[in-house]
């Protein structure tokens, strides 16, 4: 099962949406509402996190991350990570 293919989804609280494509670089918008868990995955390729609206907690390699409105995380391809709203938010996920 290839775990870091995501291109749009609405799932339970959960929407992904592709927002902009070329041959080198993608970027997409992630709207998760407050409580929801956006499931365990990975990134095909090195990404940036931009927390548009809102707040996350982004779990990584151990760790718990609190990300607010503004707030930038960078991470390497093919770690796993998911990500749980304390509030309604929306990122976007550079890549």
């Amino acid at each position: 099962m290839n775990t870091h293919i995501i291109t749009e989804a609405l799932i339970q609280g959960l929407q992904v949406s592709k927002i902009f494509k070329t041959d080198t670089t993608e970027t997409l918008l992630i709207t998760l509402e407050k409580d929801k868990l956006f499931p365990k995955h990975t990134s095909p390729k090195e990404a940036m996190l931009v927390v548009l609206e809102g707040s996350i907690n982004f779990y990584i390699e151990g760790k718990t991350i609190e990300l607010n409105q503004n707030n930038t995380y960078s991470f390497q391809k093919n770690v796993e990570h998911h990500v749980v709203a304390n509030e309604n938010s929306k990122f976007l996920i550079i890549r």
